[in-house]
């Protein structure tokens, strides 16, 4: 058995109005909701993430890529390419697009299941939504992984 590589990851679930952050556990195993960033101007927005991915010591980011549901790339995933790319030009890091669709609706079931008041429900939507955005990103690096042990 080969040992896994270690990483650091930060997920964003990028909206006009809040990004939602996640990170990883070291093994790139298991995402988790970290905290919801509101927006402000690009500046500080920016900064509040460098400050996350430096604590988190993060050494790449997932950005959630909001693709229309024929998979096409609309206004909203041009926007969000241009916010990505500008992040990871500033904070020196490579950054990876994974399909959001419908992880804000996975994110909400999710949270109503838990039995939250409609209040925490909403400001952990965000978070959540990174969650799984980074969770099926790593999901997929995990199965590339195990593919190349097995070559």
């Amino acid at each position: 058995m080969t040992e896994q590589a270690m990483v650091s990851v930060l997920g964003l679930d990028v909206g006009s109005k809040r990004i939602g952050v996640a990170g990883c556990d070291g093994t790139g195993l298991i995402a988790t909701g970290l905290t919801t960033v509101q927006r402000r101007r690009l500046d500080v927005d920016f900064a509040q993430l460098r400050d996350l991915a430096t604590h988190r010591q993060a050494e790449a980011l997932v950005v959630g890529l909001p693709r229309n549901m024929n998979g096409t790339l609309g206004p909203q995933a041009e926007k969000v390419q241009h916010f990505g790319d500008l992040l990871g030009q500033r904070l020196g890091l490579p950054v990876h697009y994974e399909d959001e669709r419908l992880t804000t609706v996975q994110a909400k079931r999710s949270l109503l299941a838990q039995n939250l008041p409609a209040l925490k429900r909403r400001a952990l939507v965000d978070q959540q939504a990174a969650c799984f955005i980074l969770q099926q990103w790593l999901n997929r690096r995990q199965g590339y992984l195990q593919e190349q042990v097995h070559e």
